[in-house]
């Protein structure tokens, strides 16, 4: 991060990228989400997407104030064209520093931008996990978005909520690499396979 500013892009192409390369076979798939298909994570990555472009503009509404677990989402017709462009929208959303500042809305919860913008980055880190490691794709992501997805994770888990918020920390060891101590803290076991 420079001056409090991450820019979003390379994790958001990165899961652009991951969609891509999802084929319409592997919609029904299952991923570490039990209650979520493929095609189900794929409908969340586009819905978070545009409700945290839309936090970063301090566009409420809508988009900001639906509960994620009110329903199940789904891919819509067009999500092959339609996720990358809101993944870039996103980006472009956070690269403004106001996105960083004052009080936004997503989730139909009150939070400063700035642990907005963490917060948008850590579902971009994890989800893209999830899709990766669902549909069986290599995952890389990208060093500074993973960095503050783990810091997040781990005020999380040390919180007075031990972690609650993203379910329960599954033990990594501490040499592990980041990507796993991420995910384990993320109530995830890092060696899921479908």
């Amino acid at each position: 991060m420079t001056g409090g500013i991450l820019d979003l892009g390379p994790q958001a192409r990165i899961v652009a990228h991951l969609a891509a390369g999802v084929t319409d076979e592997q919609l029904a798939g299952v991923t570490p989400c039990p209650e979520h298909a493929v095609h189900n994570m794929l409908g969340h990555l586009a819905g978070l997407a545009a409700a945290f472009r839309d936090a970063a503009r301090k566009d409420l509404g809508a988009t900001t104030d639906t509960n994620p677990n009110a329903a199940v989402p789904d891919i819509e017709p067009g999500w092959r064209e339609a996720l990358p462009k809101v993944m870039d929208e996103l980006a472009e959303a956070w690269r403004d520093p106001a996105a960083w500042t004052g009080e936004t809305r997503a989730g139909g919860v009150s939070l400063p931008g700035a642990v907005g913008g963490m917060v948008a980055t850590n579902e971009l880190v994890v989800h893209g996990w999830d899709l990766a490691r669902a549909t069986g794709q290599v995952y890389e992501p990208d060093p500074a978005a993973l960095q503050v997805s783990y810091e997040l994770l781990l005020a999380s888990a040390e919180g007075p909520d031990h972690g609650a918020i993203f379910g329960p920390v599954v033990p990594v060891p501490d040499d592990a690499p980041l990507l796993d101590r991420a995910i384990g803290l993320s109530g995830r076991d890092p060696g899921w396979k479908p």
